[in-house]
Formats: structure tokens, C-alpha cells, sequence
């Protein structure tokens, strides 16, 4: 149930202008729903078909983001463009949604949102459409009537959210400094887990030999304080889709229109971005943010990935000097957990 959708992250200890982010920059989330330049599967060459955006507002607003989302391509979207510099958050999700499958409908567009917490997803589920049965009657009932939309992505809430409420906590709850890092991160770890038990169960059960048993799991959740990021693909052999980020002091325009940077004045993280395609052609710095492997079955450093799977699916971009890229695990050592964190746990 995919095409090839692109997302966006950012974490700020001071907020920016949304059109910083979603329309100004060189190759801004809006100008991904249409430029096919770094895209790889030509079949999709756009992201067209809906896109979404969500921010956290002031306190006194209460601690639920705001969403808004649009079946217009991005691109197309007057809205879009008056909202965007007239609207700020230190806190900001923003997708632009490509399908192959899935009804062009608002309730199919990221970022889905329960409460305090959001979530966006880029890549697809092995073998949907058996897998879905089986997780839908995993959930309990709340769970599963809250989901309003048909696609993968929004049932990898659901499952995310009832194995969040299995940890012990009330998803729906507003705690004052949000849920704890390590608490999401292990709900996603096993959100990811449950997924491939689910998938893996498919080839005997329905007596499909070459069921597709591949999933591209690139998540992102966020509760308004923390954000977890993951980039993961359930194959020894294949490339997880690309995924770009970058921190430092702060997200600086330059002296030409759509140039930006990103400032770093010193080693502090202030400001995180996280997203499928970088926003601009400067040079991409890893700097540090806490990233923890997913060390399950398909954990493999010394595997030799292909990327034909990911580029398949539209998910496999060019870098800012044209190359074919899909970023390589961080060889970064493990740091306490910091408000933003990319990637899984081995904690358990």
C-alpha cells in the first residue's frame, strides 16, 4: 500500500516559522510533492496524492498538536502557502503521500494523531493486505475503532498505541513532561516486532510461497516532547529507505532565496532535523543526537545491502552531489537519551 512518501521532522528548542521548513528551502517537503530530481523510481515521479502537517501550539492551547491535512498535492495548496509563514512550533511534522493503493481521502493522510502523541510512517507493510486481519484482531477494542482511515501506516498506530497502553500507561493521557524516552522507544521496538511476527506468519498460513515478507518501517512518533525516529527494514539483504538528519544551534536562511543551513556556533544540539530528502543542497553533518540500533534478526553490520528493494518502492533518493544514497548506520557511541531520538533501542 505504497508509492513513495517523503517526511519531514523537526525538534527546536525555540520555534520557527513553519514555512522554514515546508515551503521556502531549495527542495522544501512541498517542492518533494513535485520535483522528481532526487527520486529514483520514475513510475511515482510525484508525491500528489494529499499531505499533512502537524505542530504543537502554546501551552495554554492545551498539549494536543494541531493538524492540518489536505488531499490537494501540496504544491496546489493556497492554504498551504497562507498558513505556513504565519504559523510557528518548536515541534513539527510535515508528509507528502504517494500511493499506489488506499483511498485519496484526509483520513488517509499522515500525520495520524490520538491525544498528545502523532505518528508518520514512510514505507509499507510486507503482504498487507493478509496482515492486516491478524493485527486489527490483535488490538484491543478502542484501539481498533479509532482508526479511520484503511492504510498500513495508520493500523501501525493502532498496534503502536495498545502496545503502548501494555507497557503500563495510559496513551491517552497528557503526563506534564510527556511519556518517557525509553518508554517509547520500547513500545516501538516492539510495534516493529509484532509487525514482522505478523508478516512472517504469512507464507504458511496462506500457503504463499513468495509472499512478499519485506517491510519498510520508517516511523516517527513524537508526544510533544520526545521524538523517536526509526529507519528499518525487515531484510538482511536489502537497504532500509533513506533517511537524512542533521542538528546544531539553529536552521539559518542564507543570502539567496531557498538557501539554508544548518548554524552550529557550538557542540550544542538545539535544533534537530530529521527527513527522507534533505531540504536543501548544502552538505549534509551528522552531529549528535542519542541513535540506538534495533539489534533483532535482521541486525547485520557487516551484511551487504542492495537497494533495489527500497529504490522499487520510490524510497531511495540521490544525495546533494547526485549520488544514489541511502545513509549508512551511525558509528556514533550511544549518548544519554536528549529530547530527540533517532532510531531503535537495544535496552530492553
Amino acid at each position: 500500500m505504497y508509492g513513495g512518501m517523503r517526511f519531514l521532522v523537526y525538534k527546536g528548542s525555540k520555534s520557527i516559522i513553519l514555512s522554514k521548513l515546508v515551503t521556502e528551502p531549495s527542495h522544501s517537503i512541498l517542492t518533494q510533492s513535485y520535483d522528481s530530481r532526487l527520486r529514483i523510481d520514475k513510475r511515482r515521479p510525484v508525491n500528489g496524492d494529499g499531505f499533512g502537517v502537524g505542530w504543537y501550539t502554546d501551552a495554554h492551547l492545551g498539549p494536543e498538536p494541531c493538524i492540518f491535512t489536505s488531499t490537494l498535492p501540496a504544491w496546489n495548496c493556497v492554504n498551504l502557502e497562507r498558513l505556513a509563514p504565519k504559523t510557528c512550533s518548536p515541534l513539527i511534522f510535515a508528509h507528502v503521500r504517494a500511493t499506489t493503493d488506499g483511498a485519496l481521502a484526509e483520513s488517509n493522510c499522515h500525520p495520524f494523531q490520538h491525544e498528545t502523541l502523532m505518528w508518520m510512517h514512510n514505507g509499507n507493510i510486507g503482504s498487507w493486505k493478509y496482515v492486516k486481519r491478524p493485527l486489527a484482531a490483535s488490538l484491543a477494542d478502542k484501539w481498533y475503532v479509532g482508526v479511520k482511515g484503511g492504510i498500513d501506516s495508520e493500523w501501525a498506530f493502532a498496534l503502536f498505541l495498545d502496545l503502548l497502553e501494555k507497557e503500563g500507561v495510559n496513551p491517552s493521557s497528557s503526563p506534564q513532561a510527556g511519556f518517557s524516552p525509553k518508554l517509547l522507544r520500547r513500545a516501538m521496538k516492539k510495534t516493529i516486532a509484532k509487525i514482522n511476527e505478523f508478516v512472517k506468519a504469512v507464507p504458511a498460513e496462506h500457503n504463499l510461497a513468495g509472499a512478499e515478507t519485506r517491510s519498510l518501517l520508517n516511523f516517527a512518533v513524537t508526544d510533544g516532547h520526545t521524538v523517536v525516529v526509526t529507519r528499518y527494514v525487515s531484510s538482511k539483504t536489502d537497504e532500509a529507505a533513506s533517511l537524512y538528519w542533521s542538528s546544531g544551534t539553529d536552521w539559518m536562511e542564507g543570502p539567496m532565496r531557498g538557501q539554508f543551513k544548518m548554524e552550529r556556533r557550538d557542540k550544542a544540539s538545539d535544533v534537530v532535523l530529521v527527513a527522507s530528502e534533505p531540504l536543501t543542497f548544502d552538505q549534509i553533518h551528522n552531529q549528535i543526537v542519542s541513535i540506538k540500533e534495533i539489534k533483532d534478526e535482521f541486525f547485520d553490520v557487516r551484511a551487504q545491502r542492495s537497494l533495489e528493494f527500497a529504490q522499487s518502492k520510490g524510497l531511495v533518493t540521490k544525495g546533494p552531489g547526485g549520488e544514489i544514497t541511502t545513509p549508512s548506520r551511525s558509528e556514533m557511541p550511544s549518548r544519554e537519551p536528549t529530547p530527540f531520538l533517532a532510531g531503535g533501542d537495544s535496552e530492553q
